[in-house]
């Protein structure tokens, strides 16, 4: 699953938050970028949808869910898929939680309120 060079307007990304509105503020953040936004309301629809859809490009992963939280659903969705870039969400992130997060598998993080520009940066670093 190359990423390198992807158009990064038509992205196939799965958005795994149990809060509505934090997932509808994410697809007008993410609309630019996507050509489908997938909902899942928790890490164990999350990681049942990534079996299912290889051809996705991009996860958005709350840390924070019901079922199975971000980190548990990503250790999960690695053990059969290590290449999709995986991008943490949280409303907590201080220097010592950032090494957690790339070390639990995830390519990058975003703290809550999500801002475009941080968005739009990341997504290049991963697709340009």
């Amino acid at each position: 699953h190359e990423t390198k060079g992807k158009d990064t307007s038509k992205l196939n990304i799965l958005v795994a938050e149990d809060d509505q509105p934090s997932y509808l503020y994410l697809t007008i953040i993410l609309e630019n970028f996507a050509e489908n936004i997938t909902w899942a309301k928790n890490g164990k629809e999350a990681v049942e949808y990534c079996k299912k859809h290889p051809e996705l490009d991009l996860i958005m992963m709350d840390l924070k869910m019901p079922e199975i939280d971000g980190y548990e659903a990503t250790k999960l969705i690695r053990e059969f898929n290590k290449d999709i870039p995986i991008l943490a969400q949280t409303a907590y992130a201080f220097d010592d939680d950032h090494e957690k997060i790339i070390q639990s598998g995830f390519n990058g993080h975003l703290t809550k309120p999500i801002q475009e520009n941080e968005v739009k940066k990341l997504l290049l670093e991963l697709f340009q």
